[in-house]
């Protein structure tokens, strides 16, 4: 499997599946907060019959390089943009799962000639204000005595009755095998940080810099309410599945595809 450097010390695992369209760019798949892009194994399949597909383990994330800092979703989007460079790739349809939300929208922002257009999948950013209020000690424990015990907890949330138990085995095993330092560092920079995006109304003014269409699916309601009151690009959708969880595009890969490719098509 392929490997790019894209800085100094750091090094990208990717996997590169599929064709190549000349109607549309390839899509680039980000995971999320303590996963990899495993994450992707319940779709890649069905999405690269018709694409391009990159799949790329974030900076301390899978097989990718743990460096000792800058594991945060500005750099995390800084190594996307060589990598693409270094496969020769000038544009993509960037899409993020969680804190990979947050990823591809800084990509799109800061790169914007590199996105053609977004999709997030229940994304790591328009947390409330009181919801945030628990951040500070979630970062605290990560940094503590068992901080995967920590992280479990926190991943907790990330489920409910209907998530199947292979899921959430998958993603404890994979925050199990995280390097600490990181998922403390992730965490704080997506939500407490000095330039994170995570909280309302940091969310708003960053994110109505994006001028890509955006496809958003939500899992709460008031959250995808929230977002769809954001978006004012042509061909933007906002969707909310009710009774899903946090792993939504894992519990419902079919509806997943089906949605994305749907909405590729319309663009």
């Amino acid at each position: 499997m392929p490997y790019a450097e894209v800085g100094p010390g750091v090094r990208l695992f990717y996997t590169d599946d599929g064709q190549a369209d000349d109607d549309q760019p390839p899509l680039l798949l980000v995971h999320g907060w303590g996963a990899d892009s495993h994450q992707w194994s319940w779709h890649i399949d069905a999405l690269a019959a018709r694409h391009r597909v990159i799949a790329v383990d974030l900076r301390g994330h899978g097989y990718s390089s743990v460096p000792d800092t800058g594991n945060t979703p500005r750099m995390m989007a800084a190594d996307l943009d060589v990598l693409l460079d270094r496969l020769g790739i000038p544009r993509v349809i960037a899409v993020g799962h969680s804190m990979g939300g947050q990823v591809v929208s800084i990509l799109a922002v800061e790169h914007p000639e590199r996105v053609r257009a977004l999709v997030t999948l229940d994304p790591g950013y328009g947390m409330s204000a009181s919801l945030a209020r628990g951040f500070p000690q979630m970062i605290a424990s990560l940094r503590g005595e068992d901080p995967h015990a920590a992280a479990e907890r926190i991943d907790e949330w990330c489920t409910n009755a209907g998530t199947p138990d292979v899921i959430r085995r998958w993603h404890k095993r994979r925050l199990y095998g995280m390097a600490p330092h990181v998922l403390a560092e992730a965490f704080e920079a997506m939500f407490t940080g000095p330039e994170a995006i995570g909280v309302r109304p940091a969310s708003d003014e960053y994110l109505a810099r994006r001028r890509c269409p955006v496809l958003s699916i939500w899992a709460d309601q008031g959250r995808a309410a929230w977002e769809a009151g954001l978006i004012d690009n042509s061909g933007s959708v906002v969707v909310c599945w009710e009774g899903a969880s946090h792993r939504l595009h894992e519990e419902r890969p079919r509806d997943f595809v089906q949605t994305l490719e749907g909405w590729v098509r319309r663009l």
